[in-house]
């Protein structure tokens, strides 16, 4: 009798419960056109459960994430170095780089991966990317090329350096005047070559 009664109350929860659900739109008495097996809410309860599952919001894989690590990712950010009074870089009409204490249209950058923990950095405004030669200068080029690839290493502080993929141990920097500091001359334990990613 117990027994009939627990199972009658399971019935009658479970029926209050789907009838919620197809008053708020979140389960369909049939099953979807051009779909033969399956509902909305199956497919509501799927997506659900694969977002706690893993922990993502599009419910994609942690494997897929990394095998995929940042491909094709493009930021607009503009790079801020806290030196001296504090520079945004900037790539000016001409393809001249260098550090502006104000943001402008030309502290536009467009940081884009390359490949895995490789960006370039694209002078919105300007329509130039900025690139390093093997003197350790910097320079804006219409014509991506390898001298436009950059290490992108996040440093302990939270900000970034940004060390040429051609050129070993070169460093983008600015120095405490907002001036562009020669890449062989710069290391990720001064603080010019620090920069915060930010809108």
């Amino acid at each position: 009798m117990a027994a009939a009664r627990s199972m009658s109350g399971c019935r009658t929860a479970a029926l209050v419960l789907w009838t919620c659900l197809l008053g708020l739109g979140l389960a369909s008495a049939a099953p979807l056109p051009g779909r033969t097996n399956g509902t909305v809410l199956e497919r509501k309860w799927e997506t659900l459960f694969s977002r706690s599952y893993l922990g993502l919001s599009g419910g994609r894989s942690e494997l897929s994430w990394e095998s995929d690590y940042l491909q094709g990712i493009k930021r607009v950010r503009r790079l801020y170095c806290n030196v001296g009074i504090g520079f945004h870089l900037q790539v000016a009409p001409g393809g001249r780089i260098g550090g502006s204490h104000s943001e402008n249209q030309y502290s536009l950058i467009e940081i884009s991966t390359v490949e895995r923990g490789v960006i370039s950095l694209f002078g919105v405004r300007s329509e130039m990317f900025v690139a390093m030669n093997r003197r350790g200068r910097l320079y804006g080029t219409r014509v991506f090329n390898d001298e436009c690839k950059f290490k992108e290493k996040l440093l302990p502080n939270n900000y970034n350096a940004y060390e040429s993929f051609v050129y070993k141990g070169f460093y983008i920097a600015l120095s405490k005047h907002g001036r562009v500091k020669r890449g062989n001359r710069a290391s990720p334990a001064m603080t010019v070559t620090h920069f915060l990613p930010r809108l």
